[in-house]
C-alpha cells in the first residue's frame, strides 16, 4: 500500500494536517489552563507525529514525501485556526469610546444581554462614553456589528482576559443572557 507514491503523499499530507491541527487544539487549551485536555489531546498529537515523520525519514530520497509534509503542515495550521475560531473558547473584553455619549448606548448593549460597565470620558475631541463590554467569543463578531449598528464612529479595543471573578460580567454571560437576547432577537424578525 505504502509503495504507491500518489497514496503515499496523500497519506503523509492528511497525517500532517491532523498532527498540526492536534498541535493547534493543545496550544489552545494549554493556553486557556485546561491542562489535562491538553495533555490527552498531546498523546494523540505526538502518535501523529511520529507517525508521519517517520514516513518521510524512511524516504528521505523522494522530495516529493517532503514536500507533502511541508504543505501539510501549512494547511495543518489552516485547518487548526479553522476549528479554534469554531470552538471560540473564553471570554473576550471589549472597550469601546463612543463618539457620542449622548447615545443610549449601555441600555441598547444591556438589552441584549451583554454586562457593561459604562462612564464618561474627556477626548482630544470633547465628552465620550467609555465602556467595558464582556462576552464569550462566540458573541464576538455579533458584539462588534451591534457596536458599529449603534455608532459607527465608535473606537473598539478588544482583548482576552486571562481571569475572571465575580460580578455582574459571570453570572449574567454564564446564564446565557446573550444568547436568549439573541434568540428573542431572531424570533422577532
Amino acid at each position: 500500500m505504502l509503495e504507491n507514491p500518489l497514496l503515499l503523499i496523500g497519506i503523509i499530507l492528511a497525517v500532517n494536517i491532523v498532527y498540526v491541527s492536534f498541535f493547534t487544539l493543545r496550544m489552545i487549551f494549554t493556553l486557556k489552563g485546561q491542562r489535562y485536555f491538553a495533555a490527552f489531546i498531546s498523546m494523540f498529537e505526538i502518535v501523529t507525529y511520529i507517525f508521519g515523520l517517520g514516513l518521510v525519514l524512511d524516504r528521505l530520497d523522494q522530495i516529493e514525501n517532503v514536500i507533502a509534509y511541508a504543505v501539510g503542515y501549512g494547511l495543518g495550521v489552516i485547518v487548526g485556526m479553522k476549528i479554534e475560531e469554531k470552538l471560540a473558547l473564553g471570554y473576550i473584553t471589549v472597550n469601546v469610546i463612543s463618539s457620542d455619549p449622548d447615545i443610549e448606548f449601555t441600555r441598547r448593549l444591556r438589552e441584549k444581554g451583554y454586562g457593561v460597565t459604562s462612564w464618561y470620558a474627556y477626548g482630544m475631541e470633547g465628552d465620550r462614553l467609555a465602556m467595558q463590554i464582556l462576552t464569550p467569543r462566540k458573541y464576538e463578531l455579533s458584539l462588534y456589528e451591534t457596536i458599529r449598528d449603534i455608532d459607527p464612529k465608535a473606537f473598539i479595543v478588544a482583548y482576552e482576559p486571562k481571569q475572571i471573578h465575580g460580578g455582574f460580567w459571570v453570572k449574567s454571560v454564564k446564564r446565557g443572557k446573550i444568547r436568549d437576547a439573541q434568540k428573542e432577537q431572531q424570533e422577532a424578525l
